[in-house]
């Protein structure tokens, strides 16, 4: 074994690191942490042709410039957006609905509700499955699972001929009642797979066993329809790693926040819709508990979109009623029907198209808009002086003075500031008869108001003060807009962590493997029987074991119930101890009125639970890094120098200087200035102050 340079207190050897990458709309970020917890990263434009080439090239410079060979990667961890774009971009597999005759149009009634309730012309998304890409077969059960009506093989094979002609990459499978029964899918599933030896099949009783017909169908339906992208884009990355002499053991993000094999992943790829803002609450979670900071908003803007989700006493809230697209991808049981469902387990994150990319406009009326579509890494911002013309975020950041106007990523990418004040001139400041600073700052402001739907969906629609949070801000542009967003909710403290600007990657490295599995049990709490739940539970347990693949000793498991008031058409999850015993489900169940009142202000007591959907999160700790170390640069303490910063119409332009991380102290220092560093920039205006603790997170004080 050839040795290798000794890193502070730890000698690195064959197999030992771990490098996470995280796809982003503009950029790939890369990231690995030595066992001594020095961090080192590298970030480059998104290669949109293909992603993978992006990630391996990024790995590849980040452990050259640390003087390692391939051999001392042992797992390449890693999220992507592949899934999520497969849906927004209407990019997905041509995909087929097999559904119980009499429902092909579940997909077409959805909730039969509109999300916004004063826009008379209100359309809805455009249906993943067109009507005539969507079949019926001849068979029945009822909700206790027994058989009404027998499945008719010949209805089904009437629709394997139609498949034929039809030419489709990706087949779903829903039939009413599987979840109870799925005698009648699985036959059908093995038949398809029979006939259909090359296409990518889902089975709703496989995906999704749980009541709701819509929901169940719009989910085994995304996980056909993202699937052969999903498969191809990992395959390919797989083999590009194998080509570099890289490991080809590929752990995955998914949305609930564990990793997975990619095997895993490819058979079940709707798990990584939300996977890339998954990892970085992951690594919020860890690095804000670490520095004392239990109760966080995580706030994620980077290219193309911004994240928000809550941190409550260090832990991660999660949800199984989630929407993709329609603008905004959230979970709210108050604002449903504008994306499509997707009913499995996630944290619960609200996600916007407001990043650094989103290309700002102006409506019919005259009023600025940000978003949600984006420039992207191709042709990008204005000034990043590849084809792009729109104005954007970033541009408006330039010509405000917040952003470098030379170069981002440490020189990796060149700035033209003469581009970006054209296109703000020419597109935005003229039409609307401003100055070119005055419609700058007008897009800072208009930004902050989207951003800030992002975080009230998940605090202050889930009964949450954003007051009693701290924002954790990272992504390449969360520096830059932080400040603004904390005056917007009323917060006074704003941490940044090191590394912020690649923050998801390095949340990566924090993640357990972990595995999700569900069962209904639809019932009155007062009913159930404590015995048949430990035995359905440990059920569960077992099927998860087994997909991991790893002894029962090493997995801890944990186990939670959807509950409701009886006529509710809502549930709401809390845990469930182990073993069930009957004081076990009174625990619960007095668990949910409490939840139930702190959620939406009011509890029903005496009023008939139940208990709707039985679940076990499976966890293996991954043994990952315990601390971030970042060093002082060699040039810490340097002179940056100064720019000209605009903070808006009552402080005006003001030299402002440009420091870094390491000349900030333990001291608060008063405002005005900027942070710069690789990932990054820090915007510190003139009322505000910042310091660095010891972990290394700068820590912003706002008035309130």
């Amino acid at each position: 074994m050839v040795s290798k340079p000794d890193f502070g207190s730890a000698q690195v050897t064959g197999g030992q690191l771990r490098v996470a990458a995280d796809i982003g709309g503009t950029f790939t970020d890369v990231a690995l942490i030595f066992p001594d917890g020095r961090l080192s990263t590298r970030k480059l434009p998104s290669t949109p042709d293909d992603y993978a080439r992006g990630v391996v090239e990024g790995i590849v410079q980040l452990i050259e410039g640390e003087s390692l060979g391939p051999e001392t990667i042992g797992e390449v961890l890693h999220a992507c957006t592949v899934a999520t774009n497969a849906i927004l971009e209407n990019k997905g597999a041509r995909t087929a609905l097999i559904t119980t005759e009499g429902f092909r149009d579940v997909l077409e009634m959805r909730r039969i509700r509109v999300p916004r309730l004063y826009e008379p012309l209100y359309v809805k998304p455009r249906q993943l499955v067109p009507r005539r890409l969507r079949y019926e077969v001849t068979e029945r059960l009822d909700a206790r699972g027994e058989v009404v009506t027998p499945l008719e093989p010949a209805s089904l094979e009437r629709v394997i001929d139609a498949l034929r002609s039809a030419e489709v990459e990706a087949i779903a499978v829903c039939l009413l009642h599987s979840y109870a029964n799925p005698a009648h899918e699985l036959a059908i599933g093995a038949r398809l797979r029979e006939a259909f030896p090359d296409t990518f099949i889902s089975l709703s009783c496989e995906i999704l066993p749980e009541i709701r017909e819509y929901e169940r169908t719009s989910t085994t339906v995304i996980n056909s329809l993202v699937g052969p992208p999903v498969r191809a884009y990992l395959q390919s990355l797989v083999d590009m790693l194998g080509k570099r002499g890289l490991p080809t053991r590929v752990q995955m993000m998914q949305s609930a926040g564990g990793v997975v094999d990619v095997r895993t992943v490819m058979k079940r790829p709707a798990q990584i819709v939300e996977c890339g803002p998954a990892a970085g609450v992951i690594g919020a979670r860890h690095v804000g508990a670490q520095a004392g900071y239990r109760n966080v908003i995580s706030f994620d803007m980077g290219g193309t979109t911004t994240k928000a989700s809550l941190i409550e006493e260090g832990a991660l809230v999660r949800t199984d009623e989630y929407e993709v697209g329609g603008g905004i991808s959230l979970s709210s049981r108050l604002v449903k029907g504008g994306g499509y469902a997707l009913k499995l387990p996630v944290i619960d994150i609200s996600e916007v198209g407001a990043g650094g990319g989103s290309v700002v406009w102006i409506d019919k009326g005259g009023s600025l808009k940000v978003g949600p579509f984006s420039s992207g890494a191709v042709p990008g911002p204005a000034c990043y002086d590849r084809g792009g013309t729109e104005p954007t975020v970033t541009d408006a950041n330039v010509v405000l003075g917040y952003l470098n106007p030379a170069s981002l990523a440490g020189g990796t990418v060149p700035i033209r500031k003469e581009l970006s004040e054209r296109a703000i001139q020419d597109k935005l400041a003229g039409p609307l008869g401003l100055s070119m600073l005055a419609a700058a700052w007008g897009v800072h402001a208009v930004v902050t108001t989207v951003m800030t739907r992002a975080v009230k969906t998940v605090t202050t629609y889930r009964g949450r003060d954003p007051r009693d949070f701290s924002i954790f801000a990272f992504g390449g542009n969360g520096g830059v807009h932080a400040v603004a967003l904390a005056r917007s909710l009323g917060i006074g403290r704003v941490i940044l962590p090191p590394g912020a600007g690649v923050f998801s990657a390095l949340g990566l490295l924090f993640a357990d493997v972990e595995m999700n599995a569900s069962a209904s049990y639809l019932r009155d709490s007062r009913e159930a029987d404590h015995e048949d739940l430990e035995r359905r539970y440990i059920a569960l347990e077992r099927s998860l074991a087994e997909e991991l693949n790893r002894p029962a000793a090493a997995i801890h498991n944990t186990r939670s119930a959807d509950l409701r008031y009886f006529g509710q058409a809502f549930e709401l999850t809390v845990a469930v101890a182990s073993p069930v015993t009957h004081k076990a489900i009174e625990d619960a169940r007095a668990l949910f009125d409490a939840e139930h009142e702190r959620t939406y202000g009011h509890r029903l007591d005496g009023k008939r639970i139940d208990i709707v959907t039985l679940r076990v999160t499976a966890a293996i700790e991954s043994g990952g890094p315990k601390a971030l170390r970042r060093e002082a640069p060699r040039a810490a303490g340097a002179e940056h120098g100064t720019r000209m910063v605009y903070f808006g119409p009552e402080a005006g332009s003001i030299a402002t200087p440009v420091i870094g991380r390491f000349d900030l102290s333990a001291e608060s220092t008063p405002g005005p200035f900027i942070v710069e560093e690789y990932e990054g920039t820090t915007v510190v205006p003139p009322d505000c102050s910042a310091r660095r603790d010891e972990a290394g997170n700068i820590i912003l004080g706002i008035p309130t």
